[in-house]
């Protein structure tokens, strides 16, 4: 499994409320798609710069994906604009794909918002090598997980990352997903001068 696998799978496991947001999450899947195409040797970094490395054909599709879609030509592009750019609606891709694959199934009761499918982890070894993962607080998966609120935010005793590349991209991630709320909290602020204008005095 991969470190995006590895962080959905967790994300729909952790019964936390409010669940994590699919903006949110979405940012985070790119930010663990990049940080295992680093590891692999898909890619390097050079300062902020995505910078293609060997064309390698990973196992996962979904990382085959995503390496398939890097910028190959200079200028290339900065993590932030990868994550942005990967990001979009690649919670609800990874969702569909693990549902394909028997990884995910549709939960029975349960409150539904809007009429949204809510969805578990099957017990599967996927599931059981994510959730070792986790409680090993893998120092990846820990950090990205913290980010999007998973577990309750980063604490003293939590292993850093040992890795430069690593922890410039879950910084950008931090990064990126602070920006999307603070566009969120801007819309709210918006939407209620609107529906006071309308109300009157």
């Amino acid at each position: 499994m991969t470190t995006a696998k590895d962080l959905f799978i967790i994300a729909m496991d952790s019964g936390q409320e409010p669940a994590v947001g699919q903006g949110d999450l979405s940012l985070a899947l790119a930010g663990a798609e990049l940080i295992d195409l680093l590891g692999a040797g898909g890619v390097t970094l050079e300062g902020d710069l995505v910078v293609p490395g060997e064309p390698s054909a990973p196992d996962d599709r979904l990382l085959g994906d995503a390496g398939a879609r890097i910028v190959r030509e200079a200028p290339y592009e900065s993590v932030e604009d990868w994550l942005w750019r990967r990001g979009r609606g690649l919670a609800a891709t990874y969702q569909t794909a693990l549902e394909a694959d028997g990884e995910l199934t549709q939960k029975a009761g349960g409150r539904l918002s809007f009429g949204a499918r809510r969805v578990e982890p099957v017990d599967t070894p996927a599931r059981h090598g994510a959730v070792d993962r986790w409680e090993r607080q893998e120092p990846v998966l820990a950090a990205l997980a913290s980010v999007v609120g998973i577990g309750g935010g980063p604490s003293d005793d939590e292993p850093g990352l040992d890795d430069d590349a690593a922890t410039a991209v879950v910084a950008a991630v931090h990064d990126a997903v602070m920006e999307l709320e603070a566009v969120r909290q801007r819309r709210t602020i918006e939407n209620a001068a609107f529906a006071n204008l309308w109300r009157g005095p």
